[in-house]
């Protein structure tokens, strides 16, 4: 598909690995995250390792139309990581896959470096490449909307195996007629990023959900007032809960709702959880949701936990409206939007799933941008 011709990447540079690049390679993978994002790589990765995949599986790789390069710095010649195009299926498309060594990461080298490569390959004719990551990998999700590959879709259960478990994998796809420009995040992280970014009053602390977080949440979650007021109500499964927080820096990075940790800024507890839900791009509009342990009530914290979250969003996002609802008996809701700037604008009868097949009222609030 490619010729075997090293590809200038900006700081780096795509060429064909040489015997002399194993030591640097097995140093790289044996990364704890590049063996649990990548599970055909070999966990512990070895020298014998690195050398059978220069030997071997490269020159296999480009007999079948494909290509494997290792990523070099463009100055000292240093192993920074791997870049390669599976071959091409049926209808001309590739696949793209690639890995950074830890010591290179930080530095836009794999954007670079996949951006290239994409080039490289839609010059030649390629009129898709698609690009696949694990659902947790954040960091390589980011690449891909860096390098103008557009979310579309997630297949469950599409990845190797580890722990026993099939991972769920987020498809990105470009066209060579895509403009390739970067695609910006609807909802940018936090300041500090994905997962270590947070807000702060000094009170509270908003931080993602992310796994660590899934017995807490699902503790939260069932609590009877809590479960009373899910749509619809009534117990959640762990295994649910599980999936919301494995799921969230993929959700939010993708636009389609934030997930976060409302936690005591002095201890870190975990408090409660807060939500931006309902997204819609074209009205700039979100909802906004949230519970708080009975351990934590009667503090404010969540009237401080919406007030940061939507503070944060109108200065940040393009969202200039932000709804909630609430029960029609739920005091304490009430008085937390109203204390939060929300101002309540009507009364929607029947909307949500209630108990044994009723339907419940809803009161509807908004706060929207100054």
């Amino acid at each position: 598909m490619l010729p075997q011709e090293a590809i200038p990447a900006g700081p780096a540079v795509l060429r064909l690995p040489v015997e002399g690049d194993a030591d640097q390679i097995a140093r790289a993978c044996a990364d704890p995250e590049i063996a649990r994002f990548i599970p055909f790589v070999p966990s512990p990765y070895t020298r014998d390792d690195a050398l059978t995949w220069i030997t071997k599986t490269v020159p296999a790789t480009w007999e079948n139309g494909g290509a494997d390069f290792v990523v070099a710095d463009a100055a000292t010649d240093e192993v920074l990581g791997a870049a390669g195009l599976k071959p091409q299926d049926r209808f001309g498309g590739t696949e793209v896959g690639y890995w950074l060594a830890p010591w290179a990461r930080g530095r836009g080298v794999v954007t670079a470096a996949v951006r290239a490569l994409a080039e490289h390959a839609f010059a030649r004719g390629v009129p898709r490449i698609e690009l696949y990551a694990d659902v947790e990998n954040v960091a390589s999700q980011r690449v891909a909307l860096r390098c103008g590959f557009a979310h579309e879709g997630v297949l469950r259960g599409a990845g190797g195996p580890r722990g026993g478990t099939l991972a769920d994998l987020a498809v990105f796809g470009r066209l060579s007629t895509d403009p390739g420009d970067p695609i910006a995040p609807f909802l940018p992280f936090f300041p500090g990023g994905f997962p270590g970014g947070s807000l702060t009053d000094g009170v509270v602390r908003l931080t993602p959900l992310t796994t660590a977080d899934a017995a807490d949440y699902f503790a939260l979650a069932s609590v009877p007032d809590v479960m009373d007021s899910h749509v619809p109500p009534g117990q959640p499964e762990y295994a649910d809960c599980e999936v919301l927080c494995r799921y969230a820096g993929h959700r939010w990075l993708t636009g389609q709702r934030a997930d976060i940790a409302i936690r005591d800024a002095t201890t870190g507890q975990f408090a409660g959880e807060i939500q931006l839900t309902g997204v819609v791009p074209p009205l700039g509009q979100a909802m906004l949701g949230y519970s708080l342990h009975p351990d934590f009530r009667g503090r404010g914290l969540v009237t401080r936990a919406a007030n940061l979250l939507v503070e944060w969003a109108f200065t940040h996002t393009p969202l200039r409206r932000i709804i909630a609802g609430t029960a029609p008996g739920n005091a304490a809701s009430h008085r937390v939007l109203e204390r939060a700037g929300f101002t309540r604008e009507h009364l929607v009868k029947g909307l949500l799933p209630g108990p044994d097949g009723t339907r419940l009222d809803d009161i509807q609030w908004a706060r929207t941008r100054p």
